[in-house]
Formats: structure tokens, C-alpha cells, sequence
């Protein structure tokens, strides 16, 4: 809007009509098809439309396509229609008044009576010029407001009908004035908010006496479509036409002040970066002048660093490069404090820089030892590796994960073997791990790029070849962001961690002496192309004789340690100890009893510091008073339990469990249910035992109308807890043979095993900690499939002394265990009946 006001101001300075002279040396851009290229120029005499001029009754007419003529306004218009050119032509030759009408759709190049509108603007022809490319150009002045009657014929030119238009004054002339006010000063302010309009433009407005022509001016300007120009030449009413011109007006104005807005800031911000670059320069001439400049003292500094490194040659390169490239950059840019950074992790990072191995291989067995009870696996493979790297001199480091229950120690295992060694130490968490960047990196072109954690870490432990524990390796995450377990694949394979490429470095380091210990609850949650890459060595649950042992030798001195006691003021015996293990804690690890043993020795510590007497050694009797009521007790696995109740063995991430199994029958059409959060394989094993025992009903002594007749339910309790697994199998079979038989299943006895149809038990997992669960439960018997015999006799027999083990194959044997059945044989002569146990030929 208000765009031609640039060119129109400088014409315009007296109250005179502008001279057709002007027009004769006016440098004018044409345009084709009877468009516009000129601003509008115009009089500025006190009434544009003069007070007794005649206007004929019939005109030629000439349409417009993207402009409208308003009274008073003069302007040039380029000329290319034949139609247009003869009536300009003819126009010129007689009183020089023709119609001007705009086109509703420009495209139209021959347009009829229907594409024009039918309010137009009687212009007067001021000059006629013919211009050197061959085109007409027409001054045109209007004069006024017509209607278009009739087109009476548009051969060769288009001749129409027309009545002028006359204004509407105002009624309220006081409301009038204040409008036309009002547009003066948002015509102003449009003015001083447009860089492109000279402000002489102020000065022409303040010439411009006459309202109509005021207002028929701004609308000539404004820079609107077509068609709202149209509406507004087509409002009679001189204060509606003044609101609509207001209106737009305002919405420009708007415009402008938020334009105003942006670039004010974006000035201020550039004003400002020239500002500091300008006083950076100066700062840093005063610098060159007194002999100091802080860029190359920094760059110097790293390159002296850089010549006591001893690096792999395409790292060298790649500093020289980048030293290079820094000496170029302006240090006031982000680009620069990037490419120092990236230097000095360069410099940090232990590029063949290694700790020496203790090979005393005796005393790195007593640390271990001394460190840890037990994990007699782990140790063996640390003392293997550190026996051939002796012996050989150089060996790729092995990728072990420990996998066990929580709180055995796999974790603390690092450390203590990082300490036998005499290397670093790092521990890096993967819980909860989602964005691969995490261990590649970032690259450096992004701001605040830093390297991937395991490159991090190396420059944190300053060798390149630490114990790097990787914890809970089982629990990384995968998103939109990555799969960071795919990203580990490169990490911990021998074969490739030679050369292991980190995003921010853009460099290959070697990882290949780096000794990768990963730890992991559970094996199923790993990515198998991971889980091939790395050794594992299984950790079981602790005994009760390892738990007391680990509590004598390391839980006791340490809490008491931690909780400011001397060995004189408080003493644990081991029957304490055991107490404490059976009644108070029930897990594979010993966290919670390192817990239990802290809550003694605060109870201790109180007396202490209160000066109060108290027995130096604690006893099982005062543990209650200390600890509370016993939270956990075996006695209920000892007691005879009713028919249809069966104790089996459970493995979970945390150790092994006991799990009571429930039949019970109910009066019905023979309904199986399940209850208890059962997984499918818990159900599909339910279902194949009932169904062995339909099938065996006659040689187990059940009547088959039984089946028919009740509604089985069978229930695992603790039902919060999700349950799966096909370890239930024989268990499944025991509770619903005993609800059926109404026969109760032998005391002290749980078991653990997975059935099939054909009446075969099969071998399961997590033997070692179900037996542990069953010997802290207080169980004596314990039934296996027969090949699980080899994982029973890998536990310390010390550890599992008082349980005895019945291996079986066949489903039968268990019946025949559990529950004591017999088969009726047939009569003998004497028509007596014997009796037999069921073997395995059922």
C-alpha cells in the first residue's frame, strides 16, 4: 500500500494542475494490455470534479484488467488492444472523454459488456504519446463516476450508454471531518513506517484541501485487489466510502508496525555483532601490538601438549589438520571454541597409553578371594585370561556377562577385579539406555556435540585398557532415537572393536585391550546377535552356609564400620546370622540381609551413644525386639497339606521361589478355570495335565463321570504377580491328581518339571536356584526330570545337604512319589486281590 507514493511525491509541491509538459519527458516503463506502469499523478485543485462540466452521453469505453481510475487521478496507461487503440484513437480526435471500465477477470484478452463492471471512472485524454518500441501510451485524468448503461456496439471499438454518478454528502459533517482526520493520520503514519515513501509524501498530503479527492487518492493507492478497489468506487455514500478506506487502511497499518518490530530487533541484534566484532578487532590489534595474542597462545599450548603424545599417525594428521584450520578461524565464532574442544579431547584420550598387568597370579587369586565369596566360575575365567596373557604376551581381552539375580555381586565383581589386576576402573550404566548417540556420539558439527560414553569414559580413566563394566546390559531401550544395543555389537566384538568409530572423533580407536565385563539379570531381554558376542558365565543364587559366610566376612565389618562401631562393642555369632537368613530375608543376593545386619547395628549404635547398657553379642532370642516379627516362615511348606495342593519350584530374576498350586472341584459340567495371572504356558501346561489324567483315569483309580460332573479351578496365589513358564507341568499334575483322588501329597516335598501327552517329563532351567529356594523353604524332597541330575551335582553338596532328590522320566513316577498311588492287579486263584505301586509302564 501507498507503494506509489515514492515516485508520486516528487511531482507534486504547488497547488497547480500538473502540466502536460511533465508528461512529455516523464521516463515511463510500459507494460502491455492496457496495464498501468506509472504512479498515479493528479491535480490538486480544491474540486476534482469541476462544477458545470459537461459530459456526452455515449463514450468509447476502455477496459482496464488490474487497475481502477478514481476522479481526479491522473495516470498513464500503456495501450496494446487493437479495440482499445482505436478507441483511444477516437477519443483523442474528438472531445477526448472516454469510458474507463475494469475488467472483473483479467485473463480475458477480448472481454464483452459481462466481464466488466458496470461503475466506471469518465476520463479526460491528456496527451497521446507513441513511444519508441512502437506502443501507445495514453495520459488519462479522471473526471467522474459513470454507470454503463448499454453497450451499443463493440465493433471496432467498444461504445457504451452512460449516466454520471453523483456523491452522497454526509449528514453529519462534524463525524465526516473527524474521519477524514483520521485518515490523514493513518495515512501519515503509513508514511513514516515505509522506508520506500519519501517523506516530502507528508507534505503533498498536507497540500491536498479537497476531501473526495483526498479519498479517492489514498484508494488509487491503496495496495489492495482489483476488486476492493471497485467496491470502494462504487460506494456513493462519501462517509461509507471513507470507512472503507479507513478500514484498509488500519489492517496496513498493522502491518507495518509489526514489520517495524522485526526488523528493529533484527537491527539491534546486528548493530550489536558488529559492535563486539568491532571491539574484538581493536582488542585484538592492542594484543598484536604488545605482543600478546591469546588465540595462538592457546593453539601453541596444544600443540606443544601434542608433541608428547605418542599416537597412531592418522590421529596425528587429523590434529595438524584441525590445528591448522583454527589458526584461520575467527575466534568470536562458535566454530572455533567446537574445533578447541574437539582438540583437547584429542589430547585426553589414552591413544596407546596402557597400564601394566599384575601377573602375580597368586596374589591377584587372593584379592579375589579376599573380595568375594564364592563366583568360583568368574574367577577362574579372570585367572585363565591373566594366565595366557603371561604366557603370551598379548591377547585380545574377552567379553564376559555375568548373569544372575540381583545382589550376588556382579556389579562390585568389577571393581574387585580391576583392583587384582592393578587397571582402571569404569563402570558405565546401560538401565534405561535409548539414544545411540550414547555410545557413537554426536557429531561435532552440532553445538554442545559431545563423544559416546564409552569414549568418554576411556578419557575419564586415562588407559586404554580399564575394567569397563557395562551394567544391566539386559535393560537398554529402543526408540525412534536408535537401537543402542545394535550400536554395542561394534563395542564388544573382538574382531571389530579394533577399530571402533566414534561419530565426534571421526577416528578409529582400539578397544580391543579394553577387558568388557557386562552384567545382566536376565538373558532374555538381550538382542541374540549381542548376546553371541559375549561369554557368559550364569551366577546363581547364594546357599544359607554363603550367605552366613559372606555376612561374617564382609556384611559385619562393614556395617559396623558404617555406622561408627568398634569390633569390641558389637558381636554377631553365626547362629544370629542364620536367623537372620532363614526368618528375615528370602532372596538370592544379600542385599536385603546387609540391610537387616545395618538395622542391628543401628539398634546397637543408639545404646552406645546413649550411654545404656546392652549386651555386647546379639542373639537370635533378641532379634524379635530388633527387628520385629520374623517376615518369613518355613514352617508352612512342613505341614501336611489337603488334597489338591502341590508345592513347586519357580525361577525369577531374582532367585528361585516357592509356588503353592490350588485344586480344587466344584459341582459343574466339567469347566476348567485358572486364576492366579497365569501366562499361557502356565495354562497350556494345566490343560495337558488334565488331559493326561482323562486319559489315564482308569490306571490312576479316578472315575471318568468325575470329570463330567465337576468344575475344575485351579489357583496360583500371590495373583499380582504375573506367573509363566512350563516348569509347573508336574506340579500341575500332582494338585489335580490328588483333588480327584482326594489323596494329600506327601509333606516336605515340592518339585519342578515340564509334562507332555505321552507322559514324559522333561528337563527345565534355573535348577540351581530353585534348589536353594527349596532348601531355605525347608523342603527334604525335591522331584527332577533325570536330566536334570548334572545341574544338581554342579552345587556344592555342602550347600544342599539334608535335601534328598528323586530323578524321574515318566509322569507316573511323580504320582507314584507325590501322592502314593497303587493299582488294583488281577484276583489270584484264591480270589484275593494284590496290590502294586504304578510304574512307568502306564
Amino acid at each position: 500500500m501507498f507503494a506509489s507514493l515514492k515516485n508520486a511525491a516528487f511531482s507534486i509541491f504547488t497547488p497547480q494542475f500538473v502540466s502536460t509538459r511533465m508528461f512529455d519527458n516523464y521516463l515511463m516503463s510500459q507494460q502491455s494490455d492496457d496495464e498501468p506502469d506509472f504512479v498515479p499523478l493528479f491535480s490538486l485543485e480544491e474540486d476534482d470534479e469541476k462544477a458545470g462540466e459537461v459530459f456526452p452521453d455515449t463514450v468509447p469505453l476502455l477496459p482496464l484488467k488490474n487497475t481502477v481510475l478514481f476522479p481526479g487521478i491522473v495516470t498513464p496507461i500503456t495501450v496494446g488492444r487493437d479495440k482499445s487503440i482505436r478507441a483511444v484513437q477516437r477519443a483523442y480526435e474528438g472531445d477526448r472523454y472516454i469510458g474507463v471500465l475494469s475488467q472483473k477477470d483479467l485473463k480475458i484478452e477480448s472481454p464483452s459488456a459481462r466481464d466488466l463492471y458496470r461503475v466506471g471512472t469518465v476520463a479526460r485524454i491528456l496527451k497521446l504519446l507513441k513511444m519508441p518500441d512502437g506502443s501507445t501510451t495514453a495520459i488519462l485524468q479522471g473526471r467522474k463516476r459513470f454507470h454503463l448503461d448499454d453497450l451499443m456496439h463493440d465493433d471496432p471499438y467498444m461504445v457504451g450508454q452512460i449516466s454520471t454518478l453523483e456523491y452522497d454528502a454526509p449528514k453529519n459533517k462534524l463525524e465526516f471531518r473527524a474521519m477524514i482526520s483520521s485518515v490523514r493520520d493513518a495515512a501519515r503514519q503509513i508514511i513514516e513506517l515505509s522506508p520506500q515513501i519519501p517523506s516530502e509524501a507528508v507534505v503533498m498530503l498536507k497540500n491536498i484541501n479537497n476531501d473526495n479527492f483526498l479519498l479517492n487518492f489514498i484508494a488509487s493507492n491503496l495496495g489492495i485487489p482489483v476488486n476492493h478497489k471497485q467496491e470502494i468506487l462504487e460506494i456513493n455514500n462519501l462517509k461509507d466510502k471513507a470507512s472503507a478506506i479507513l478500514q484498509h487502511m488500519d489492517s496496513e497499518l498493522q502491518l507495518l508496525e509489526l514489520k517495524d518490530q522485526i526488523e528493529s530487533k533484527v537491527r539491534v541484534d546486528i548493530e550489536k555483532q558488529q559492535r563486539d566484532y568491532y571491539l574484538n578487532q581493536q582488542l585484538k590489534t592492542i594484543q598484536e601490538e604488545l605482543g600478546n595474542n591469546p588465540q595462538e597462545e592457546e593453539i601453541d599450548a596444544l600443540v606443544r601438549r601434542a608433541k608428547k603424545k605418542k599416537w597412531p599417525k592418522p590421529v596425528e594428521e587429523a590434529f595438524n589438520r584441525e590445528v591448522n584450520k583454527m589458526r584461520r578461524v575467527n575466534p568470536q565464532i562458535a566454530e572455533y571454541a567446537i574445533g578447541v574442544s574437539y582438540l583437547e579431547t584429542l589430547l585426553e584420550l589414552p591413544w596407546q597409553e596402557y597400564t601394566k598387568d599384575q601377573f602375580d597370579l597368586k596374589k591377584v587369586q587372593q584379592v579375589l578371594d579376599r573380595d568375594h565369596y564364592g563366583l568360583t566360575k568368574v574367577k577362574d575365567r579372570i585367572m585363565e585370561h591373566l594366565a595366557v596373557l603371561k604366557l603370551k604376551g598379548d591377547m585380545k581381552a574377552p567379553i564376559l556377562c555375568l548373569v544372575g539375580p540381583p545382589g550376588v555381586g556382579k556389579t562390585s565383581l568389577g571393581a574387585s577385579i580391576a583392583r587384582a589386576l592393578k587397571r582402571k576402573y569404569v563402570r558405565m550404566s546401560l538401565g534405561g539406555l535409548h539414544d545411540e548417540a550414547e555410545i557413537r556420539g554426536h557429531r561435532k558439527t552440532y553445538i554442545g556435540a559431545l563423544p559416546g560414553r564409552i569414549v568418554q569414559s576411556l578419557k575419564k580413566a586415562k588407559a586404554g585398557n580399564p575394567v569397563f563394566i557395562l551394567d544391566e546390559i539386559d535393560k537398554v531401550g529402543k526408540d525412534f532415537r536408535g537401537d543402542p544395543s545394535s550400536a554395542l555389537l561394534e563395542v564388544l566384538d573382538p574382531e571389530q572393536n579394533t577399530s571402533f568409530y566414534d561419530n565426534y572423533l571421526e577416528l578409529e580407536f582400539d578397544l580391543s585391550k579394553v577387558l568388557f565385563i557386562a552384567t545382566a539379570n536376565t538373558l532374555s531381554t538381550i538382542q541374540p546377535a549381542l548376546l553371541d558376542r559375549m561369554e557368559i558365565i550364569e551366577i546363581a543364587g547364594y546357599s544359607q552356609e554363603e550367605k552366613v559366610e559372606i555376612a561374617r566376612r564382609h556384611l559385619v565389618p562393614s556395617e559396623r564400620k558404617g555406622h561408627g562401631l568398634k569390633p569390641g562393642q558389637v558381636k554377631i555369632n553365626e547362629k544370629t546370622l542364620v536367623k537372620i537368613v532363614q526368618s528375615y530375608t528370602a532372596e538370592s543376593g544379600v542385599r536385603n540381609l546387609a540391610r537387616e545386619i545395618g538395622s542391628v547395628m543401628r539398634s546397637v549404635a543408639k545404646k552406645v551413644a546413649m550411654e545404656e547398657a546392652y549386651e555386647v553379642t546379639v542373639k537370635p532370642e533378641d532379634l524379635p525386639k530388633i527387628l520385629g516379627p520374623t517376615k518369613f516362615d518355613s514352617e508352612v511348606y512342613k505341614e501336611k497339606q489337603s488334597p489338591g495342593v502341590a508345592i513347586g519350584l519357580a525361577w525369577t530374576s531374582v532367585g528361585g521361589e516357592i509356588l503353592f498350586i490350588e485344586v480344587s472341584l466344584n459341582k459343574g459340567t466339567g469347566r476348567l478355570q485358572l486364576t492366579g495371572n497365569l501366562g499361557d504356558v502356565m495354562k497350556e501346561s494345566a490343560t495337558t495335565a488334565l488331559s493326561y489324567i482323562r486319559a489315564h483315569a482308569e490306571q490312576l483309580g479316578i472315575d471318568n463321570e468325575a470329570f463330567e460332573k465337576n468344575d475344575i479351578h485351579i489357583h496360583i496365589p500371590e495373583g499380582a504377580i504375573p506367573k509363566d513358564g512350563p516348569s509347573a507341568g508336574v506340579t500341575m499334575l500332582s494338585s489335580i491328581t490328588s483333588a480327584f483322588t482326594r489323596k494329600p501329597l506327601k509333606p516336605f516335598l515340592a518339585m519342578t518339571g515340564e509334562i507332555t501327552l505321552r507322559g514324559k517329563v522333561l528337563p527345565v532351567g534355573g535348577i540351581k536356584e530353585k534348589i536353594l529356594a527349596a532348601k531355605r523353604a525347608g523342603i527334604k524332597e525335591v522331584i527332577l526330570c533325570k536330566d536334570n541330575k548334572k545341574h544338581v551335582e554342579e552345587i556344592e553338596q555342602e550347600y544342599i545337604k539334608g535335601l534328598s532328590f528323586h530323578y524321574v522320566d515318566r509322569m507316573v513316577e511323580v504320582l507314584e512319589i507325590a501322592i502314593g498311588l497303587e493299582k488294583p492287579a488281577k484276583a489270584n486263584g484264591n480270589g484275593e486281590a494284590k496290590t502294586k505301586r504304578v510304574r512307568a509302564e502306564a
